[in-house]
């Protein structure tokens, strides 16, 4: 339930008043009577062409495509305002698991940059093995052609005889 809007990870007002046990209305009314609240980096208000392009990109959206008007989209700055506009219990016990689910991506995010960093880091360190083997192997390529020993038993005249 969590989407890519501008650039933010926003979650749907459909969605959130779902999981707050409220009708979409009223979460709207909510925040709108309380729109001071809610800047725009709390708050994004989908055109219809980015909601248009959350139709066509994400399959759980259920009736709430039919919607007559885009959704308000919040990001995480917003959803934990909303605990301050929506007054119960069921707001408070919600918002925490959503905070909790945004801190958890964030650490899944960092995580995977870590990792990112150290396989750079091992491409790099085998990068440079590699040359060193290439460059070996191209100093015996470019020796010369030297005059080289035979390698074995040499047969004699007297050797011969005694076969």
């Amino acid at each position: 339930m969590i989407f890519l809007v501008r650039g933010e990870k926003v979650m749907l007002d459909f969605h959130l008043s779902g999981l707050y046990e409220i009708e979409t209305r009223a979460l709207k009314q909510q925040v709108r009577r309380n729109f001071e609240r809610f800047p725009d980096d709390f708050l994004i208000i989908l055109t219809d062409l980015e909601w248009r392009k959350l139709i066509t990109n994400c399959d759980n959206l259920g009736a709430n495509k039919y919607a007559p008007s885009p959704p308000f989209a919040f990001t995480e700055q917003g959803v934990a305002m909303l605990s301050s506009v929506l007054k119960s219990q069921k707001a408070i016990e919600v918002n925490i698991a959503i905070m909790r689910t945004f801190v958890q991506i964030r650490k899944m995010m960092t995580e995977s940059a870590d990792l990112n960093r150290r396989i750079d880091s091992l491409e790099s360190r085998y990068d440079e093995q590699f040359q060193s083997v290439f460059a070996a192997i191209r100093q015996l390529l470019d020796k010369k052609s030297e005059p080289r020993r035979a390698i074995g038993y040499r047969i004699t005249g007297d050797d011969e005889k005694d076969r």
